[in-house]
């Protein structure tokens, strides 16, 4: 098959689908892999096509307006104002958005559609296409359950009416880029309007679409009152490759002493990643551990740091993550994984959206501490929950289980399994 993937974001949001991509290729299938263009080279590097999409939204991410969206997480009503403070830039770049999918992937001529939720475009090319599609998310974010509240809303435990109001309520808010989807479904498409009572789950003609979720039942089990067009397939991560050298001062600071902390927020550090390094660096010198800061892209920002603590801007966490003792995160879908996946304790420090979900399944699951909203960071609370995640046996215990089991799936295997399921039944319903 020819495969079209589409998606967008930080590396947490392209990652998981180089995996995939990797993972189908090796299966005979051809993959296109179309998302913002600073990833291009990583896209290239493992053997995948790319299709070229611009870099608009991670620049808005990064600006200051996007910053202080990452800063306004901590209050579910400061996070929707300030969000639609960037609404309409987010119309604009989506426009281009649309455009640079709909280019690549009439490039690719495909036979099969792949689509994170982000990308509004993804089901209505593949309907103009004609082709089968999937909605591929990292997050139990999109399809409704009465069994929780959809995750970046209150969690008022107000039961199964409002946790259902609270989907409609997420599903209302793709209704803002119905102008926009629509402009592009009968502009560029020569498609029809799509109808008002559609939802982002269902392709234009109300059928429910597909949706693959790429993370591990064990860390968020499946709701029972999903259909059966809604799978789980486990995580899909990217193996580090054979020849991977990490530099011989890391190797040398790794074997000078006890395991260290690792600590890194990705793209996550708001307007003053300096506040934030500073914190870091005050809270390993408390806990007295020996650290390791990994910058990432827009994040942390050290400087003369003690002989205690290596900087290093990138690296493979799954080579990274079994040398340490403890991870300190964000809680992004896929740094979450990496740590749970090399079976250490867990401290997630969340920022917005899914993150604070993440944090909570940690200490549900008893694999870390409680989570400590970014907002709420001081180098005490950080400094106390290293030293307590680290003397804590059970915690060590509960996280070395997990990561065996999680290391015994094979989620992009599942994944695959799904996809060409998916194709073989529309194919033989044509």
């Amino acid at each position: 098959m020819n495969i079209f993937i589409v998606t967008a974001g930080s590396r947490g949001d392209v990652q998981p689908f180089v995996a995939l991509g990797k993972g189908l290729k090796a299966k005979g299938h051809t993959v296109t892999l179309c998302t913002c263009s600073r990833f291009e080279p990583f896209i290239v590097e493992h053997g995948l096509n790319y299709g070229y999409m611009n870099d608009d939204l991670l620049k808005l991410l990064d600006s200051e307006a996007g910053r202080e969206v990452i800063e306004s997480s901590g209050n579910f009503f400061g996070l929707v104002k300030t969000t639609l403070t960037l609404f309409k830039e987010a119309k604009a770049i989506n426009r281009e958005m649309f455009i640079d999918a709909w280019n690549a992937a009439q490039a690719a001529q495909p036979d099969i559609l792949i689509f994170h939720p982000k990308i509004l475009a993804g089901s209505h090319i593949a309907e103009k296409l004609n082709i089968p599609t999937i909605m591929a998310t990292l997050v139990p974010a999109i399809v409704p359950t009465a069994e929780s509240v959809a995750i970046g809303f209150p969690n008022l435990k107000l039961g199964s009416w409002y946790n259902k109001f609270s989907y409609w309520i997420l599903h209302q808010g793709y209704h803002l880029y119905d102008d926009v989807i629509n402009e592009f479904r009968q502009n560029i498409l020569g498609l029809g309007k799509l109808p008002k009572s559609i939802n982002p789950i269902q392709m234009s003609n109300g059928q429910p679409l597909p949706i693959l979720h790429g993370y591990s039942e064990l860390v968020s089990p499946r709701p029972g009152d999903w259909s059966d067009t809604v799978r789980v397939s486990g995580y899909w991560f990217l193996e580090v490759k054979d020849d991977y050298q990490p530099s011989a001062e890391l190797i040398n600071f790794l074997e000078a002493g006890e395991a260290p902390v690792c600590v890194g927020f990705g793209s996550m550090a708001g307007r003053d990643p300096q506040r934030m390094t500073e914190i870091v660096v005050d809270a390993f010198q408390q806990a007295e551990v020996r650290g390791i800061i990994v910058t990432g892209w827009g994040g942390l920002n050290p400087n003369h740091l003690p002989k205690t603590i290596f900087k290093i801007d990138n690296i493979p966490y799954d080579w990274l993550f079994p040398r340490v003792s403890v991870v300190v995160h964000h809680g992004g879908a896929g740094t979450t994984a990496a740590g749970l996946r090399a079976g250490k304790p867990t401290i997630v420090c969340p920022f917005l959206v899914d993150q604070p979900y993440w944090g909570e399944r940690v200490y549900a699951l008893g694999v870390g501490s409680k989570p400590i909203p970014q907002k709420q960071l001081t180098a005490k609370k950080l400094a106390n929950a290293i030293r307590a995640t680290i003397t804590n046996l059970e915690i060590r215990a509960n996280a070395e289980e997990l990561g065996k089991k999680l290391r015994n799936e094979d989620g992009i295997r599942k994944a695959i399994a799904i996809i060409e399921s998916i194709a073989i039944q529309r194919k033989t319903a044509k």
